[in-house]
Order: C-alpha cells, then structure tokens, then sequence
C-alpha cells in the first residue's frame, strides 16, 4: 500500500492504491486549507469548495514521487492557472507547474511526500522567471 508522507506535519500515512488525497488527509487530520502564507486559513476551512475542485485552496506540492499520482486533468489545469475564484492558487502555480496539485483532483497510486499550504514567495526567482 503506498505511504503518504506530508512534509510540514512531519506525519506518514497509509493509503489505499488510488486513494484520494484530500479524503485521506483530512480523514488523518491534516490541514489542507492553510490559506496563503498563513493568512487567511481559519476561512478556509469552511469556505472551500469541498472536494470538486472548483476552488484551488487544498493545493499541495507533490516534492517526492510525482509519477506515483494519476496525471493532471484540463479542469485541474485550468483551475490552477486562472486566477477566479481564488488568484493565490493561480500565482502559487507559477514555477511548479510539474508539481503543483489540487489535492481534491489527485489519486496516490504510489508512495509520494507532499508539501500543504505551499507558501508563495512573490520576489523569488519562480514569480519573475
């Protein structure tokens, strides 16, 4: 079974081939919606879209085992680069096109490490380049 390791809370969990990311993590407690740079999180907890993908808060960066994740879909893509409803995912994505996901959008099929609330550095060389 693969393991799911999330970076920031230092915790592993086991899932199921094909599990869902967002439903396995918040199932271990995990927060997913940690908002941007910290701010903001309390909101987002309520006011996410719930897991269809519509909303671009439960981003995450896959650091480890990209491969071991089904492919990106077109709603995914579209979602993480057109900045409505939410312009942080938008800007987030820029810089880590390969490995920025929606965790709601995303099936482990293998063991992968994954970063939550990846943090948006607007001066650092990912913005401009």
């Amino acid at each position: 079974m693969p393991i799911v390791k999330f970076v920031k809370e230092k915790k592993e969990i086991e899932v199921q081939k094909g599990a869902n990311l967002r439903k396995e993590a918040l199932k271990a407690g995990i927060n997913l919606y940690q908002g941007v740079n910290g701010i903001g999180a309390g909101i987002n907890k309520i006011a996410n879209c719930h897991g269809f993908g519509t909303c671009g808060t439960c981003r995450v960066l896959i650091t480890k085992g990209i491969e071991n994740v089904d492919e990106i879909g077109t709603f995914e893509k579209m979602r993480l680069t057109l900045p409505i409803p939410e312009p942080m995912a938008a800007i987030a994505y820029i810089g880590n096109e390969e490995t920025m996901r929606l965790a709601c959008q995303t099936n482990v099929n293998g063991d992968i490490e994954v970063e939550t609330g990846p943090e948006i550095n607007l001066f650092g060389d990912n913005f401009f380049s």
